[in-house]
């Protein structure tokens, strides 16, 4: 494969298949920078405060917070058992609250360090819910829906201008009798982000152009829709990468493809300029309302934070499950880019509303289920 050159790239000799993911042309050994201090580079930091709106002492802040919310996290569902009622990040606060069915369970929880709030249903009775809508034919003015722990309920988000459609009132009718539900409303219908092939520096499958999500040991993970399993794949040069070796589209949004032909892969996510280059040294699940940044071979750089877990989206292809919904603008192109969290791998762009220059919503795959459902390994700096 032949090496591209800097003028062209912009970038550090990390950067390896074109696309802003997790791929470099350097080896390994010889790329890999020196580990940034933490909680974040400076340019993770910078992009936090342009995207935020945040001071620098608030996004070094904001990031250690979230690092120990994580770890809090994984405590507090230990301590809650079959009384968990889902947890979430408090920017203003800085904490971790967690939700339980169980006034008992209150004083232990905090023992965690988590704010604690008690709530009706638990996050079990929560999903079962959820799972039976998931079950329901939706039309398309139903642009998702999601379990919210921070309301205690199930949000199904319709589109404004079809809210009074028959289709929908009955598809909301029904949910309702599915469990606890509230009906919110979105500007737009969600769409996929894969694009016709245009210039850049993009992986290509076809006449289609998406973006690299994170590397993997013998390849990498990128959005389903983007390619069917036994696609060939092809670098920003046009020289052949590898091909899917498994996709699954709609239902879920991830794919796994293959790298040789003289191209490998390093635990790097491309920053485009805009931050440098993100080493990826982990796949920690951020919670709900932590901060969360986008690479894509379109729209490159940009962060938001997460608004909601475990939604179903509702593509016109057909419903995808258990998705991230984010902030986080996205624009055709950005399919199967890297969603992080400071240096903890989230998951795959999947699909949205809105472009990057009005604003607009969007959804990935998480990445742990990615790698589970492959038996595959990241690739850790």
């Amino acid at each position: 494969m032949r090496r591209r050159t800097a003028a062209r790239a912009g970038l550090s000799s990390l950067l390896l298949i074109g696309s802003w993911a997790s791929i470099a042309l350097a080896p390994a050994a010889d790329a890999a920078p020196k580990p940034a201090a933490a909680p974040a580079s400076a340019g993770m930091l910078t992009a936090l405060q342009d995207d935020l709106g945040l001071t620098p002492g608030q996004a070094r802040e904001r990031l250690a917070d979230e690092k120990a919310a994580i770890a809090v996290d994984r405590t507090a569902r230990r301590t809650a058992g079959s009384t968990y009622g889902g947890s979430w990040y408090d920017a203003g606060t800085g904490k971790l609250t967690v939700a339980t069915t169980s006034t008992r369970k209150a004083s232990a929880l905090r023992e965690t360090g988590a704010a604690v709030r008690i709530v009706r249903h638990s996050a079990t009775e929560l999903d079962a819910a959820k799972q039976r809508i998931d079950k329901l034919s939706a039309p398309s003015g139903v642009s998702s829906w999601h379990v919210a722990p921070r309301g205690n309920t199930v949000v199904v988000n319709v589109v404004a201008a079809q809210k009074d459609d028959n289709d929908v009132r009955r598809f909301v009718d029904k949910a309702r009798r599915a469990g606890p539900v509230q009906v919110e409303t979105v500007g737009a219908a969600p769409t996929t982000f894969a694009a016709g092939t245009v210039g850049g520096d993009p992986y290509y499958t076809g006449n289609v152009r998406c973006s690299i999500g994170f590397s993997v040991h013998g390849g990498f993970v990128t959005a389903g829709h983007c390619g069917q399993a036994g696609a060939a794949v092809r670098g920003w040069d046009g020289s052949g990468i590898g091909s899917f070796q498994g996709s699954s589209f709609p239902g879920d949004d991830y794919a796994y493809v293959s790298v040789g032909n003289g191209w490998w892969t390093v635990p790097v996510v491309l920053g485009w300029g805009t931050v440098p280059d993100q080493l990826v040294r982990g796949s920690a699940e951020a919670p709900v309302g932590a901060s969360v940044c986008r690479s894509g071979s379109t729209t490159h750089w940009h962060c938001g934070t997460v608004l909601a877990k475990n939604e179903t989206v509702n593509y016109s292809q057909g419903a995808v499950h258990q998705m991230t919904k984010t902030s986080v603008c996205a624009e055709p192109g950005d399919s199967g880019g890297s969603f992080i969290s400071g240096d903890q791998a989230q998951g795959v762009t999947s699909g949205g509303w809105g472009n990057c220059s009005g604003g607009g919503e969007t959804w990935h795959q998480p990445v742990n289920e990615i790698l589970s459902r492959y038996g595959l390994t990241l690739h850790t700096a």
